[in-house]
């Protein structure tokens, strides 16, 4: 199992405790009186048989409070996920975090930085890296593309959980469009492993009956679901973090009431994906200090309610290109993240907003995740860091720790040392062609891609994985989708 990273201090808190209470109080009184729509008969008729009141017209449920609780109280507040390598399983909750990758509708070309499609290479091969990246434990829906040339966009997700299965022996997240859900399940049970389903609510106040069909199924599978809100602040969702905050927990509150009533016990994992707008253009505004201030308060709440949370909204920078920007952009929101109390903290690959994807970017966060990761494990302090004897024997100037045993032993526990920044003197920097950290980047996914070979499946797997991609090309076909 790998063991991600685990914060050794308390997490950082935005909220006291009474407006914690305010929040909650909220939350339920929008669940009881304003009410969610949910765009699918059978779970209105779940809905109606458990207590809830439910316009069947309008397709509105009424959440009694004790009914809600009682669904948060029954998600498990840590769960185990099985990978196709068991050392690559994970135990998801509690103090220990991981990091999962992102995701971009295309790949950019580093010369122009403008987008395109990948190839289905260049897709195997983005995947192949995140297998070799220690620091990203996680592979996410769509990951790295949404589809590449010559996939059918009804087959992208299906393809990509093929890609991924076949080049990567991690947990993975999976999400639904026109029914590929079934494909999805039938190919990780093909391989033994399990996904974590996606269940999307449509903010405000929404789900629509692809999203709950989804739920049911992954639910009937017994696998995991991520239930995720991506309101706007102030188009979606109120304009203000509270606001936006509370609706987007009474959202996801919702659907896990739905998926503990459809079989009690079911792992879930809140996830927030929501932005705040820009005001001058109408798109989400991605990499605002605003998403941390709304993440730190929502993994507050969650950590109270005893669920495991994945914040993913800081993954998508405003910037068009592998610089500056995009780094801090990046690396702030994860490190805030890390800091607060969540369980899986998205990171690995993405440039801007879910448009775009390179190696190269998850090859430079491998280094950001390593320095978070670093941070939160702490200090430690025992006999053996503090050193006194040694600090004795050694004494003042002329004595020096370069050649004892303790610093041979501790100097690289206690130090994180990155892969693809620039680390040399100006002398040494000079000398060896002045590069950057993006051409260490490019070096590492060539020496990646010609060394990293990732545990292939057994060869009547891959037959399988294929016989189910058949079996959805055929499905699609027939109903004119392709």
């Amino acid at each position: 199992m790998l063991k991600g990273f685990t914060r050794k201090f308390k997490p950082l808190e935005i909220l006291t405790e009474e407006q914690l209470e305010e929040i909650h109080r909220g939350t339920l009184e929008i669940l009881e009186n304003t009410g969610i729509v949910f765009h699918h008969e059978k779970a209105l008729k779940l809905f109606n048989k458990n207590g809830c009141k439910v316009d069947f017209e309008k397709r509105r449920v009424y959440f009694p409070p004790g009914l809600v609780e009682e669904s948060l109280h029954k998600c498990p507040s840590s769960f185990h996920m099985k990978a196709r390598d068991p050392k690559n399983d994970l135990r998801i909750g509690g103090n220990t975090f991981y990091f999962t990758s992102a995701c971009g509708m295309k790949t950019i070309d580093l010369d122009t930085w403008e987008p395109r499609v990948a190839t289905k290479q260049e897709n195997y091969d983005g995947v192949t890296i995140l297998d070799a990246l220690d620091n990203c434990h996680f592979l996410t829906v769509y990951c790295p593309y949404f589809g590449f040339e010559g996939v059918p966009s009804v087959m992208a997700i299906p393809e990509s959980i093929a890609a991924k299965i076949r080049n990567s022996t991690k947990v993975q997240a999976e999400g639904y469009s026109q029914d590929c859900e079934i494909f999805n399940i039938k190919m990780a049970k093909a391989v033994g492993i399990e996904i974590m389903g996606a269940f999307f609510a449509s903010p405000p106040l929404t789900y629509y009956e692809e999203a709950v069909e989804a739920a049911f199924r992954y639910v009937k599978a017994r696998f995991p679901i991520y239930i995720s809100s991506g309101c706007v602040y102030g188009a979606t969702g109120p304009a203000t973090i509270a606001g936006s905050t509370m609706t987007t927990s009474a959202e996801i509150t919702a659907g896990i009431v739905l998926t503990q009533l459809i079989k009690t016990g079911t792992r879930v994992v809140a996830n927030n994906y929501t932005f705040p707008q820009n005001m001058k253009t109408g798109s989400p505004a991605f990499g605002q200090i605003g998403l941390s201030l709304h993440n730190v308060a929502f993994n507050q709440i969650w950590r109270e309610y005893e669920v495991p949370v994945w914040n993913a909204n800081y993954c998508p920078s405003s910037s068009k290109k592998i610089d500056f920007q995009c780094g801090y952009e990046t690396a702030i929101g994860a490190l805030i993240a890390a800091l607060s109390g969540s369980s899986l903290v998205g990171l690995h690959g993405e440039i801007y907003g879910e448009l775009s994807y390179h190696p190269i970017q998850s090859i430079l966060d491998e280094d950001i995740a390593g320095m978070i990761g670093r941070f939160v494990e702490g200090v430690e302090v025992n006999d053996e860091t503090l050193a006194v004897d040694l600090i004795g024997e050694v004494g003042p100037i002329p004595g020096f720790y370069l050649n004892k045993e303790h610093t041979r032993k501790w100097w690289k526990k206690e130090q994180f040392v990155p892969k693809a920044a620039d680390r040399l003197t100006y002398p040494e920097w000079m000398e060896k062609g002045k590069k950057s950290c993006l051409d260490y980047a490019k070096e590492r996914m060539d020496e990646i891609l010609s060394t990293h070979k990732p545990i292939p499946l057994a060869e009547d797997q891959d037959k399988e994985i294929e016989r189910i991609l058949k079996e959805a090309r055929k499905y699609y076909k027939e109903k004119g989708m392709m």
